[in-house]
């Protein structure tokens, strides 16, 4: 497994495993099992998915040494604000069992953004936190977090996959020194993924899927990527990835697929703000 190092000099896995929409116990508990037997050691939860108490049993099961492992979770809009966040970030410790996270982010750009990073800052500095990020902020939005406080966020999670390949966003997220990572790097199956000719047939160059193509396109990119399976095969195939390379014709033919246009919905979208303010309960 690649390592990268963020910007506070801790090191965490380039791919991981994530469990969003495993919402039942059992099945996200036993698929987080099959990926730490499959050599997994970043796992990728949140408040908001609803089965950390699943990946902390799964941990704790497993008998992987703590030091490990790379966990992280995130706080949702909800419980925004530095009271609400503290409680929070204590609760989600509880149902993972940990003694400390590895990484703690900021789920989404809204409500009371500065006075949750100022909980996590706190956080970070009593121990708790080895590094604290943000999520779906766009370069704007990250900047204005990185200017006018003390902490500078180690990562930045945002939609990236080969239809939407944030090109700009990595650039400022390279100067900045924030490490960018993606969700949803398959796209969840839309725009036909998985049967894009031209990543068929890059894959059959090297013996390899679609999945694993783009799993590798964004590790050359130095993008961290946490894809989410529950099939046991392909939880095995998804990491896979690290006994091949793309060649630079390669990494630019997929360059073309990019349509600079998000394949779910815009954060900036005025619609999606009030959807967020119903999902945080205002």
């Amino acid at each position: 497994m690649k390592n990268i190092t963020l910007n506070n000099g801790v090191e965490m896995p380039v791919l991981g495993y994530g469990v969003f929409q495993i919402s039942d116990y059992e099945e996200c508990k036993k698929s987080v099992l099959e990926a730490l037997k499959a050599g997994y050691r970043s796992i990728d939860t949140a408040q908001a998915y609803g089965n950390e108490k699943a990946v902390g049993d799964a941990i704790k099961e497993s008998g992987i040494p703590r030091e490990k492992l790379f966990i992280t979770t995130k706080l949702w809009v909800s419980d925004y604000g530095y009271e609400k966040a503290k409680k929070a970030f204590a609760d989600s410790m509880e149902k993972l069992q940990l003694e400390y996270l590895d990484l703690y982010l900021l789920h989404q750009p809204f409500n009371d953004v500065y006075g949750s990073w100022k909980a996590l800052e706190e956080l970070y500095k009593e121990g708790k936190i080895r590094a604290i990020g943000v999520s779906n902020f766009h370069p704007d939005r990250l900047v204005d977090l990185i200017s006018f406080n003390e902490i500078k966020p180690a990562l930045n999670q945002i939609e990236t996959n080969v239809f939407h390949q944030r090109e700009e966003d990595n650039k400022v997220m390279v100067e900045y020194d924030v490490q960018h990572e993606s969700w949803a790097p398959f796209a969840e199956g839309n725009g036909d993924f998985f049967q894009n000719e031209l990543l068929t047939n890059i894959g059959k160059k090297y013996g390899k899927s679609v999945a694993q193509v783009t799993l590798r396109w964004m590790i050359q990119r130095n993008i961290v990527v946490i894809p989410k399976s529950v099939t046991p095969s392909r939880i095995k195939q998804n990491i896979d990835v690290f006994d091949f390379k793309l060649s630079n014709e390669d990494m630019d033919a997929i360059s073309t697929l990019n349509t600079n246009t998000t394949k779910f919905f815009d954060h900036r979208d005025v619609k999606m703000v009030e959807q967020f303010k119903t999902w945080a309960g205002y």
